[in-house]
C-alpha cells in the first residue's frame, strides 16, 4: 500500500497533506491513514486503526484520523467485498465537475480504458461517474451518499471542487479503477480545453 500512495503522490494526485486511503483488515476493522500527513514522507506509522464506525481503537487514540473517516466507513458498510479505498486530488478530479456546472454526473464513452473498471468487457458502452456537492458535514455527505446509492455501482464518485473516491476488492483492483477514472477524467479535461 506505501508504493501505491508514493505513487500517487509522484502523479501530483495529493498536494499539500491531502488525500486518504484505506484497507480493509477484517470484517470489523480498517486501517486508514492519518491526517495531515504529506503522502511523500508518508510511513507505514501514519496507518491507523479503527472500527466500522470510525472509532479508533485505544491503541491509536491520540492520532486524529481524516474528517472524511465517515466516509470510507459509509463505502465499507454499503459495498461489503471492499478491501481498499483511495482518494485523491487531482486537478482533473478536482476541476472537471466545476467545469460541468449543475452535473451530478459526468459521463465516458468509446473508451478503450473503460474496461479496466470491473464488469466492463469493452469500450462500446457508456459508464457514469456521480458528482456530489462537497460537504463539510460527514453524516450529511454519507446520506447524500446513501440517497444516490444505485448510482455508485462503478467504483467511484466525485466531490465537486474536490477530488475523487475510487475503490475495490483488492488494493490491486482499487489502484486500476482509481488509475482508470483518472485517465478517463484527464482526456474529458483536455478535450474541454
Amino acid at each position: 500500500m506505501l508504493h501505491i500512495i508514493k505513487g500517487i503522490n509522484e502523479k501530483g494526485w495529493s498536494p499539500a497533506t491531502s488525500t486518504n486511503y484505506s484497507y480493509r483488515t477484517d470484517d470489523d476493522h480498517i486501517v486508514i491513514s492519518k491526517s495531515g500527513v504529506d503522502k511523500e514522507f508518508f510511513s507505514a506509522g501514519d496507518f491507523i486503526k479503527i472500527d466500522l464506525s470510525g472509532k479508533l481503537l485505544s491503541k491509536y487514540e491520540s492520532s486524529k484520523t481524516s474528517a472524511e473517516t465517515l466516509i470510507h466507513c459509509f463505502i465499507y458498510q454499503q459495498f461489503p467485498s471492499t478491501k481498499c479505498i483511495l482518494h485523491t486530488h487531482s486537478l482533473a478530479s478536482t476541476i472537471l465537475p466545476a467545469m460541468k456546472q449543475n452535473s451530478t454526473t459526468l459521463t465516458f464513452e468509446g473508451y478503450e480504458i473503460i474496461k479496466g473498471i470491473k464488469g466492463n468487457d469493452t469500450h462500446l458502452t457508456t459508464l457514469n461517474l456521480p458528482v456530489f456537492d462537497n460537504e463539510q458535514d460527514m453524516s450529511k455527505f454519507c446520506e447524500a451518499l446513501k440517497s444516490r446509492l444505485n448510482e455508485l455501482g462503478n467504483f467511484a464518485f466525485l466531490m465537486n471542487k474536490h477530488g475523487l473516491y475510487a475503490w475495490g476488492d483488492s488494493i490491486t483492483e482499487a489502484k486500476c479503477h482509481l488509475e482508470t477514472w483518472e485517465f478517463l477524467l484527464n482526456c474529458e479535461l483536455t478535450l474541454n480545453q
